[in-house]
């Protein structure tokens, strides 16, 4: 046996033997992941074809590193149910492509293949997540790690072994339209959600997370994706790092490398956030993938060798899509690099390769797994913002109800970006769900207008609606729904200088506006004007500014993108039948011109507009429930605070007891707040606990570590803008704080 396919030896002694045995062109191959997967295969009536292309690619360098979408399929891809392959024959597929790869690879290594799983994996039959914005909602890690693990379970099934998924990216700016793949506005939250979507995707032997986008992705200017950074260290550090070395430490076997530039520096050629911070001070050990195309769009001189150059150098170790990789031979001979830059960067592939598995004798492979029942996760994504007591629904009181809006009755608008065509017949819509919760009889329906454009006496028609009933349920917002005819670019975003896309929201949808666009804002004015209650329901991926709605609206139930079932969770809610636990995981804007708005932005010496009022109606770590609760007087402990939590209402419910802090050091501007601990607890009607919530060992970044001046401590039910009792503790006690094993 050669020694670097005995399971037996140290990884690193086989990732040295295979090396040793190969030649330059063999680990330029390694580094290479050009291939779109749709592209290598063919649906026919008699199964699948290989294509030449794979067969070329494989040639040009006698291997291949890694093949991107295999399964892909969605509007870009081109697939679908009847032309991409289904959850059953993916490991049909999968093996005969890596079949291929193997036996005319002269060393016999397999091909990594890595498939898009930001909330669920890109493909037929895979069951979806609601997207990270929403999941932050719940501000329940634990939910996330157990979807994650069924996401595993299923890449595992087909036969897949990296999952790329969003993580790291920290919203500064809700005019990005990839909002909806953040995990909010605060590092330390955004830090426990990474965490747990990494365990849970790697609880599954031969699966392996790669986190994106490092990093500061989220701070790009004017919300525009792509754009850069303009940040420096303390910024990059204490807001954009946490979630990604949360990650790190979680044990994430990749990152990949953003577009943007940090300062002026392109991440994919920052040699101090991939060497000095990622590599020496984390100690990380996997791959850095850059981002698709990354690499090319150095070549502002023209020469992909120099582009090849300085990303190898920086620390990219696996192209994706790039031309410039295919050219470090001629940056070699140029002696633009050396080869131990190679050698450095094929070891770590190698050594996720081996790592996963992929040079072991295979391992029979889970059977793909019947869809889980993901209630708790859909439910909690929701936010209820507002309410008059209008909510909930009660099925005695609420008589016959109006469903207008155009996001109602449509089961693509609940879903976000990076979604494959559901099955026929799976999923309910909102009107859906109402109807099945309250009875068709009493539920009638008008979409009123489109999401941005009217339809010719839609308003009339809502209104004559609205005026015959009880109450409107209104369903407005976003919609990051893709269509097979829609055009792209050459990385999947969207192509807006082709025919016009109903999408809203996703990749390539930025916006300057935050405001619902003109018809439905149209709409909402026209349907209050009736007098008939109205109950907002926002679907969106991204924070916009609910104000207009607010203010004539009777509750407002912002549900994000909730999935395929979101229609039945909303429905319960709205019936009472659940009760709302989501708290925002980010700050709702008043409007576009008064961003930023984080909650965690530094304190201001002016702080007003006189024009517009500034701050936020709805803040991070605001929501309502059905339940009505009070908090006694905090206090402190070893390790952060504790107080007495009483469920005040005849109802059991969820709150979520959130610990904040800021601190007064000299010569530092401090931010308004820090997020340094929260902890959930269930209660039933008229009962009461004692509550601690300790300070989270990602927490201390946030404040800057500070080892002199004072921290100030607050628990607040209703979010960082809240402080109804402030205890002041020396900074040297907190930063003394034994957080070892911190949680909940």
């Amino acid at each position: 046996m050669d020694p670097f396919r005995d399971p037996a030896l140290p990884t690193a002694e086989r990732v040295a033997d295979l090396l040793s045995r190969m030649t330059l062109s063999e680990k330029i191959g390694q580094l290479n992941q050009r291939l779109l997967g749709w592209h290598t295969w063919q649906r026919r009536e008699d199964g699948f074809a290989l294509t030449d292309g794979l067969d070329k690619e494989i040639e040009a360098t006698g291997g291949i590193g890694a093949v991107y979408g295999l399964l892909r399929s969605d509007a870009w891809s081109g697939r679908d149910w009847r032309t991409g392959a289904g959850p059953e024959e993916s490991a049909e597929l999968t093996a005969m492509v890596q079949e291929r790869i193997v036996g005319r690879s002269r060393l016999g290594i397999p091909a990594l293949f890595a498939e898009e799983a930001p909330h669920g994996h890109q493909a037929l039959g895979g069951q979806l997540l609601p997207t990270n914005i929403g999941v932050a909602a719940t501000w329940r890690p634990q939910l996330l790690e157990e979807a994650a693990a069924q996401v595993a379970t299923e890449l595992r099934a087909r036969g897949t072994h990296l999952a790329l998924v969003s993580g790291l990216d920290i919203l500064r700016d809700p005019r990005w339209g990839r909002s909806e793949e953040c995990f909010g506005e605060d590092p330390l939250l955004a830090s426990a959600f990474t965490r747990a979507l990494v365990n849970g995707l790697q609880s599954v032997p031969g699966v392996g997370a790669v986190l994106k986008h490092f990093a500061a992705q989220g701070a790009g200017i004017g919300g525009r994706n792509g754009s850069g950074a303009p940040i420096g260290p303390r910024e990059l550090a204490e807001i954009h790092l946490p979630a990604a070395r949360a990650g790190i430490e979680a044990g994430a076997v990749g990152v990949m490398a953003a577009y943007n530039d940090i300062d002026g520096v392109p991440c994919v050629a920052n040699a101090d956030l991939l060497g000095r911070i990622l590599r020496q001070d984390w100690g990380f050990g996997g791959l850095v993938m850059a981002d698709m195309g990354a690499i090319d769009r150095l070549t502002l001189t023209g020469d992909h060798r120099v582009a090849a150059a300085l990303a190898l150098s920086a620390g990219v170790d696996l192209s994706l899509c790039d031309r410039a990789y295919t050219e470090l031979a001629d940056a070699l001979a140029a002696s633009m690099i050396s080869e131990e830059l190679i050698d450095r960067a094929c070891a770590r592939v190698l050594t996720v390769k081996i790592d996963l598995g992929l040079l072991d004798p295979p391992q029979p492979a889970p059977s793909f797994p019947a869809p889980s029942r993901l209630d708790d996760l859909i439910a909690d994504t929701a936010v209820l913002i507002s309410n008059d007591g209008t909510l909930p629904l009660l099925d005695g009181d609420c008589g016959r109800l109006a469903v207008i809006g155009p996001n109602a009755d449509d089961l693509d608008a609940l879903l976000g970006d990076y979604v494959p065509p559901l099955p026929e017949g799976t999923g309910t819509t909102v009107l859906t769900g109402l109807r099945d919760r309250f009875g068709a009889d009493r539920v009638a329906y008008a979409p009123g207008c489109l999401l941005t454009r009217s339809i010719p006496g839609g308003i009339d028609r809502a209104v004559e609606l609205a005026r015959a009933a009880n109450r409107v349920v209104l369903v407005i917002g976003s919609s990051g729904q893709r269509h097979y005819e829609d055009s792209f670019a050459d990385n999947g975003a969207a192509d807006l200088t082709g025919q016009p896309v109903t999408a809203t929201t996703g990749e390539g949808f930025d916006v300057a506006d935050l405001e619902l666009p003109e018809p439905q804002r149209d709409l909402v004015a026209a349907v209050a004007a009736t007098g008939t209650p109205v109950i907002a329901v926002i679907i969106s991926g991204r924070p916009l500014s609910l104000d207009f709605v607010a203010d004539r609206c009777a509750a407002v139930l912002s549900c994000w993108y909730p999935g395929p079932d979101g229609g039945r969770a909303v429905a319960a809610l709205l019936a009472g039948d659940r009760e709302p636990a989501g708290r925002l995981p980010v700050s709702l804007p008043r409007s576009s011109g008064t961003l930023p708005v984080a909650y965690n932005e530094r304190v201001e010496s002016v702080s007003r507009y006189i024009d517009s009022e500034t701050g936020t109606r709805f803040g991070f770590g605001a929501g309502l429930g059905y339940a009505t609760w009070s908090l006694g007087p905090a206090r402190r402990t070893v390790d952060g605070l504790t107080a007495e939590l009483t469920n005040t209402s005849n109802r059991s419910g969820r709150q979520v007891v959130q610990l904040y802090g800021r601190a007064r050091v000299a010569g530092i501007q401090p931010r308004r707040a820090v997020l340094l601990g929260f902890s959930t607890a269930e209660l039933g009607a008229r009962q009461s606990a004692t509550v601690t919530v300790p300070v989270r060992p990602d927490a201390l970044t946030g404040l800057g570590s500070p080892t002199d001046g004072v921290v100030d401590l607050w628990l607040s039910l209703t979010g960082a803008d809240d402080q109804p009792d402030v205890i002041a503790v020396a900074a040297i006690d907190v930063a003394a704080i034994d957080v070892a094993g911190a949680g909940g």
